[in-house]
């Protein structure tokens, strides 16, 4: 969530819907003095990547409702914002705290899923996706992470 809260500040801030790249920076690195200039740029890139921010005609916009956000007073972002998170590591681990089994079982069913049941024609992620419903655990908030992965690789 504080990924989504840092990328809405300046559009909230400044009541703008799209600003160029330089505005951000500038928000980011030398009004806000929330990152360095660096960081700003690559947090923008990351922002791009998950699908949080779009770019057209030099203009970065939301991909997502900047009124459902809410920015708490004094807000400033932690340097959990430059980190990735795996969402299949992410699930492994929660499938293994709902089932009491270790991380490695579940990747070894997750293979042996694979393997037996589809044949070697099945992807991690959907075989993760396939664990989580087998087990009742909530992944529906990983599912566009989890879709971009499949794309990437």
């Amino acid at each position: 969530m504080t990924l989504r809260i840092t990328v809405a500040a300046p559009f909230k801030h400044t009541r703008k819907t799209s600003m160029r790249k330089n505005e951000l920076v500038y928000y980011y690195a030398l009004d806000r003095k929330w990152m360095s200039t660096d960081q700003a740029n690559q947090f923008l890139r990351r922002a791009e990547e998950e699908g949080l921010l779009s770019l057209e005609n030099g203009m970065f916009t939301p991909r997502f409702d900047l009124a459902a956000i809410t920015i708490p007073i004094g807000f400033k972002p932690t340097s959990a914002i430059f980190e990735r998170n795996d969402p299949a590591q992410v699930l492994i681990g929660r499938i293994a705290k709902a089932t009491s089994m270790q991380e490695t079982d579940i990747v070894a069913e997750m293979n042996r899923m694979i393997r037996d049941g589809f044949d070697n024609h099945l992807l991690p992620p959907a075989a993760l996706v396939l664990l989580a419903k087998k087990h009742g655990v909530s992944f529906e908030d990983l599912s566009d992470a989890l879709m971009q992965s499949v794309k990437k690789g």
